[in-house]
C-alpha cells in the first residue's frame, strides 16, 4: 500500500467536502431549476472543486469527481441528451 504524506489529507478532506456540497447543490437544482442563488452556489463550489482537485493533482496524480462543468442559467444538468442516448 502507497504512503501517503500528511499534507495529503487535508486536502482531500477539503475535496470531499465540496463533493459533497456539489451533490446536494446538483439534488436541490433538480428540483429547483430557477433558483438563481442555487446555481451561483453550484458554479462557485464547481470552480473551488477544479482550484482543490489541480493542486492535488498537481502532486499526487490524476482524480476523477463531480463538479468539472458550469451550469446555465435555469439549471440545464438534466436537459437531454444524457450521455447514454447519444
Amino acid at each position: 500500500m502507497k504512503t501517503l504524506p500528511e499534507e495529503f489529507y487535508p486536502l482531500m478532506e477539503q475535496l470531499q467536502a465540496v463533493d459533497f456540497v456539489l451533490v446536494e447543490l446538483t439534488l436541490y437544482l433538480d428540483t429547483h431549476p430557477d433558483d438563481l442563488e442555487a446555481i451561483n452556489q453550484f458554479n462557485h463550489y464547481a470552480k473551488e472543486r477544479k482550484k482543490l482537485k489541480k493542486a492535488v493533482e498537481s502532486i499526487y496524480g490524476p482524480l476523477q469527481q463531480y463538479g468539472n462543468s458550469y451550469s446555465a442559467y435555469p439549471w440545464n444538468w438534466n436537459d437531454s441528451p444524457w450521455p447514454w442516448q447519444i
